[in-house]
């Protein structure tokens, strides 16, 4: 079928039958008549939303607005906080993170069997002393996904970070920190930090640092030790 003249009035192409078994196609043509009715029919293109028409077409008007209403919903999402997220703490209590507004944060996934867990626990009570006063806190996340290295139960978690390591700082229910059942505060921060480290938590004792305004400001692989991320702390404190 040839295209339809463009001096055709609007309620007409609106109320033109389609009928998918004729052999000559309607579908090619009108390929080729929207980028026209763009320019034609001026502005009566909102007609065509009016009348329910939607093409997607990258031409035409209402694929365009679609893909600004997709910018904007984008731009609504990353505009998240880690206030907007309740988790449970150690004991089984719904927590809201709203209770840390204000403060640097600091969100470590530990283990209690990893060859790592002497000397960040170690560092991180230290560095949790020193600065608790400062608007500073630390938040731990048992992971038991790398290597099997938090096996015990919540109860046993806490005896062991709260009696052999002396930790003050709060810590919560066993997570997920990678894969389909992720924790929703996880997938928040492995997205607001993007970055070189990727989606994936690499292994216990990853670090994100977070502002003042909820936001993700550094994010430091397991080896990186809290002793080496003071100055970054004392910054972000100090801002």
């Amino acid at each position: 079928m040839a295209a339809m003249p463009f001096s055709a009035p609007l309620n007409g192409f609106m109320q033109t039958k389609i009928n998918p078994s004729s052999s000559t196609s309607l579908w090619p043509s009108m390929a080729f008549s929207i980028p026209s009715i763009k320019t034609s029919l001026g502005s009566s293109k909102s007609a065509l939303f009016q009348h329910g028409l939607s093409l997607q077409s990258s031409t035409f008007p209402g694929y365009l607005l679609k893909s600004r209403s997709f910018g904007v919903n984008a731009r609504a999402a990353t505009e998240k906080t880690i206030y907007d997220f309740t988790v449970k703490d150690i004991d089984g209590k719904d927590v809201s993170l709203s209770k840390f507004k204000g403060k640097v944060l600091l969100i470590v996934n530990v283990a209690s069997k990893c060859g790592l867990t002497p000397s960040n626990y170690s560092e991180l009570s230290h560095i949790y002393e020193k600065y608790k006063t400062q608007g500073f806190e630390i938040l731990a996340f048992p992971c038991n996904q790398f290597g099997g290295q938090e096996p015990g139960s919540n109860a046993e978690i806490k005896q062991f970070a709260c009696t052999r390591f002396k930790a003050e700082y709060p810590i919560f229910d066993k997570v997920d920190v990678n894969g389909p059942s992720t924790a929703p505060v996880y997938q928040f921060l492995k997205s607001n930090a993007g970055g070189f480290l990727g989606d994936l938590i690499k292994w216990n004792f990853e670090k994100f640092l977070v502002d003042k305004n909820g936001k993700v400001v550094e994010r430091y692989p397991p080896t990186t030790s809290p002793f080496q991320i003071e100055k970054d702390i004392q910054r972000v404190v100090a801002a």
